[in-house]
């Protein structure tokens, strides 16, 4: 007797006497997805890990100019020249009310690739709110804080490189008496942050001063003094200055006072909501290419799947011929279709998570922050999407089978 309600032991029999074409099925929806999976999650992981990359920068102010230049530079450590703001806009900065910290970021050396920020004591700690692991933060001249991921132990000693980067294993390097002549040592080691300043050495801005023959900022002789209060008289230009403010009234008033003819003074997620806007045209492309992909690919599964139908509508007719139903034929027919779109998307979402994580791991060593990668909402309305679209081009096949008549599927082909 036939069984005509449980068409699955006749599915799973039909899909292992067919693996090549379940494998190559599945494989063709696999790939289809985990494009579409990428490319929705790496966009998300890039906003997500840039926007925190920045989270220590609320207001910052640099020399006219480029303002996505600026904060690549300040915030990302982009390797690039920018212009220097004139002295006395760090020391107005430093007093102007509603400022908790005016904090100079002084790039032009490195250690073995690793740069080095000359800075004050409290954006190392950022406002005493990332304390060392290790250590301590620098309380004088000659003394360094390194990022989690600076190989250099508690005690070390080193000299900087002058230039802004140098590859580890470069050996061309020709004497610099000047940098030769100082010497950091190590005192603290700051925690993971999962951003470039993981990689970074901050110093008092005073030692980056003094290499580069600039005046140190104070009027008195104690070579050991650093930190503000400065004095306006003998403060150097510095490339850009983090401003810490009391609230978030006192962000704009600064950002309103600090940005005119001499200066500009930005909110970092400023430049990024620019960027992203960027990005979100790149992205929705590459999202319609994804979706016109699955199109094609789903188009592909049901041609396949229609000429091995037809080519075994002999073995539906002799089941029709020993008492299975019509409604049974048409279960078998669609529940193999959507088993393998399922089978695919299943197939394709592992590998759109595994392979967007590797991106993300290759691109946080380029880019310099982590790009956390998480599946959302878009990616599971990219599946079930999928999944619907299946089931019904599934019912294609299905009908054609079910409305076949028993003797034309009977005659020799």
């Amino acid at each position: 007797m036939m069984p005509r309600f449980n068409p699955f032991p006749l599915v799973r029999a039909d899909l292992r006497r067919n693996r090549l074409l379940v494998w190559v099925t599945m494989m063709l929806v696999a790939v289809s997805v985990a494009t579409g999976i990428a490319v929705i999650s790496q966009e998300r992981a890039l906003r997500q890990g840039s926007a925190r990359a920045a989270d220590d920068f609320d207001l910052l102010v640099g020399a006219p100019g480029s303002p996505t230049q600026l904060v690549l530079t300040s915030v990302y450590l982009r390797a690039q020249a920018i212009a220097l703001l004139d002295a006395d806009v760090l020391a107005k900065a430093s007093v102007a009310p509603g400022v908790r910290y005016a904090a100079p970021i002084a790039f032009g050396d490195n250690w073995q690739g690793h740069s080095i920020i000359g800075t004050i004591a409290d954006f190392a700690t950022r406002g005493g709110t990332l304390l060392p692991v290790e250590g301590r933060v620098f309380e004088k001249r000659g003394e360094a804080v390194v990022g989690a991921g600076v190989d250099l132990a508690i005690g070390a000693i080193f000299s900087p490189e002058h230039g802004l980067h140098r590859a580890p294993d470069d050996e061309d390097r020709r004497a610099d008496p000047a940098h030769d002549a100082i010497h950091y040592t190590v005192v603290g080691r700051l925690p993971a942050r999962q951003n470039i300043w993981d990689t970074a050495i901050l110093v008092p801005v005073e030692d980056v001063w003094n290499v580069h023959g600039l005046s140190l900022g104070h009027a008195t002789d104690d070579k050991q003094l650093i930190g503000p209060p400065w004095d306006a008289g003998h403060l150097s230009g510095v490339p850009a200055i983090a401003i810490k403010p009391d609230s978030v009234a006192a962000a704009y008033r600064l950002r309103g006072q600090f940005r005119n003819a001499r200066s500009v003074a930005l909110f970092p997620a400023e430049v990024l909501n620019d960027l992203y806007l960027t990005l979100g045209n790149v992205r929705d492309l590459m999202s319609l290419l994804a979706i016109m992909t699955q199109v094609l690919v789903v188009a592909a599964v049901l041609m396949a799947l229609l000429v091995g139908f037809l080519a075994r509508r002999r073995q539906f007719a002799v089941l029709r011929a020993i008492g299975a139903s019509r409604f049974y034929v048409f279960c078998v027919v669609w529940i193999e279709v959507v088993l393998l779109i399922v089978g695919g998307a299943a197939i394709g979402l592992a590998l759109g998570w595994f392979g967007s994580n590797a991106l993300s791991y290759w691109m946080q060593s380029q880019i310099g922050f982590a790009m956390p990668v998480r599946l959302g909402a878009a990616e599971g309305a990219l599946l079930a999407g999928l999944i619907l679209c299946g089931a019904l081009v599934g019912m294609l096949p299905a009908w054609l089978v079910f409305r076949r008549p028993i003797a034309e599927g009977l005659v020799s082909s």
